[in-house]
């Protein structure tokens, strides 16, 4: 694989997989993670640990980003831009991350 240099494109790529990584967490499926530590599938805070670590790397992205001014909130909803600029792991980013919970019809945004 050689050296990449690191592009707006190549780091927004990164970011999404990054998404993709705490989307599949939020919904306990399979991720890279399960295959590192298969042993924490026992114990039952894995799932939350799970999620901690995705979301830290999201925010590590994400913080790349911003700090070399590539656009990267276009890669996400503005409610998710939110929780992402706060950078706490809260039950509302859990509850709330899709959007899918509140009041406002799809026609409306």
């Amino acid at each position: 694989m050689g050296k990449q240099p690191v592009t707006e494109p190549f780091l927004i790529d990164k970011l999404n997989e990054a998404k993709v990584h705490f989307e599949r967490a939020l919904d306990c499926k399979h991720t890279e993670f399960d295959d590192l530590y298969p042993y924490m599938i026992e114990h039952p805070q894995f799932f939350w640990y799970k999620r901690y670590v995705a979301w830290s790397e999201l925010l590590t992205i994400a913080g790349l980003c911003e700090e070399v001014s590539f656009e990267w909130k276009e890669q996400f909803t503005p409610q998710q831009v939110e929780y992402i600029e706060k950078r706490v792991m809260s039950s509302t980013v859990l509850d709330f991350w899709y959007e899918k919970n509140d009041s406002i019809e799809p026609a409306q945004r």
